[in-house]
């Protein structure tokens, strides 16, 4: 949810956000504040959940985290972050295509880490945890070991494994399991298709992707536990986690918390946008005009022209999305993209039309048969897909789709088998 810059870079941000934002000095006095606190703390020894909100990137949409370690006795500072990755890395593309893609975690001086969130304008909240000093010590070794070179790397997944989960689980570690007990049978009502297309919805691009790629997986309920995947989740649920200390009794896991940097552009969207109205209104508006060109295309040879470059392009879109979205799910590790229902109305049987449409179009005798054959069931797919709505087992959220492609599917091949049907 990060990217790795070059370290002088990030440093520097820092140091010039303190000249060019707004509240520059608030800011700094907060930083200072927060770790010279640290010096009269008679533990010496304290353990922050930083939370990062949303940024301008795609990959900083969903926020970000770290564990702050604060070791006086040892002089010892650092932020532990463990969504690092970079597009200079050997096989990058590949690995994103085929979801095996490589992520790492690092600790970093904090003061220049944080300020480079700051310099970007993204929020920054800090939470201290309570916990012992023997679950302390146990947290600062363990992330000093996993930032070994030989144990820093592992297997990204966006959702399952990523920097929220790995800094959830390294915490839930050194308490044997508490978080996980206690938010594993709580459902909030959320899926991570929820989640995901609201924090995505001020890009329509990037919304439009995530509805298309995601297959049905992403649309079962989840729990507290697996909702932790956001950075802006785990600080939340956090809240409602409680300790035992050394009486027994039980006190909560946060201590306290505080806004070191309150972004002034970026906050997290509180709910995905309802598109489907609207998608049904441009649907229904393609389909009228595909049918107006099917119509005009016996009136003369440039409205013939148009009805078959439009009806090409409608199913070249089609079955190369639908081709996309089959090898997600056949080829690749990309597993919530897999029992995609959007088949039904990308059908890779549309790829067979780019050749057949112009040819049937212009009357090439073999390809009429085959073309309306093919246009047929591309619609009989549409409307397949459509009817099994009710069924209880098809719940993917895909209500826009459903509405935009459906209209089009029917229109274009009702053109191609009425226009195939009238003498020249």
């Amino acid at each position: 949810m990060t990217h790795e810059r070059e370290r002088s870079v990030r440093v520097l941000a820092g140091l010039l956000s303190l000249v060019v934002l707004s509240t520059p000095a608030d800011v700094a006095a907060q930083l200072g504040d927060s770790l010279s606190s640290q010096d009269t703390d008679s533990s010496q020894f304290s353990v922050y959940l930083v939370t990062v909100g949303p940024g301008e990137l795609v990959w900083e949409k969903f926020g970000h985290n770290a564990i702050w370690i604060s070791d006086n006795s040892r002089g010892f500072n650092r932020a532990y972050n463990y969504g690092l990755f970079s597009f200079q890395q050997e096989g990058f593309v590949t690995r994103f295509l085929q979801g095996r893609m490589e992520y790492w975690m690092r600790g970093f001086d904090t003061d220049p880490h944080l300020q480079g969130y700051v310099s970007d304008n993204r929020s920054v909240w800090v939470q201290e945890l309570n916990l012992s000093a023997q679950q302390k010590v146990e947290l600062r070794d363990f992330l000093e070991w996993n930032e070994r070179p030989e144990n820093r790397f592992y297997r990204y997944h966006y959702y399952y494994d990523n920097c929220s989960t790995r800094i959830r689980d390294a915490i839930d570690r050194v308490l044997g399991g508490v978080i996980q007990d206690q938010t594993e049978g709580v459902f909030p009502g959320s899926t991570l298709r929820y989640h995901s297309l609201r924090l995505v919805s001020d890009n329509p691009w990037t919304y439009l992707g995530l509805l298309l790629g995601l297959g049905q997986p992403v649309d079962d309920p989840i729990s507290a536990w697996d909702e932790m995947f956001l950075p802006l989740k785990l600080r939340e649920h956090l809240r409602d986690v409680v300790v035992l200390d050394g009486a027994g009794s039980e006190q909560p896991l946060v201590l306290s918390e505080r806004v070191l940097y309150e972004s002034t552009e970026f906050v997290e969207n509180a709910a995905p946008p309802e598109w489907t109205l609207y998608s049904l209104g441009v649907g229904l508006v393609l389909a009228f005009a595909a049918f107006l060109l099917a119509h005009g295309a016996t009136e003369g040879r440039r409205i013939r022209m148009a009805f078959a470059f439009a009806t090409t392009a409608w199913y070249a879109m089609i079955g190369a999305i639908g081709l996309g979205l089959a090898g997600l799910w056949l080829f690749t590790d990309h597993d919530t993209s897999y029992r995609n229902e959007n088949l039904f109305w990308f059908d890779p049987v549309a790829i067979f039309l780019i050749v057949l449409t112009p040819l049937l179009i212009f009357r090439v005798p073999w390809a009429t048969r085959l073309g309306r054959l093919a246009a047929v069931f591309v619609a009989g797919a549409s409307l397949l897909g459509f009817a099994l709505q009710v069924v209880p087992g098809m719940y993917q959220v895909n209500g826009p789709l459903v509405a935009l492609i459906t209209p089009p599917n029917l229109a274009f091949a009702a053109g191609l088998l009425w226009y195939s049907s009238v003498e020249n």
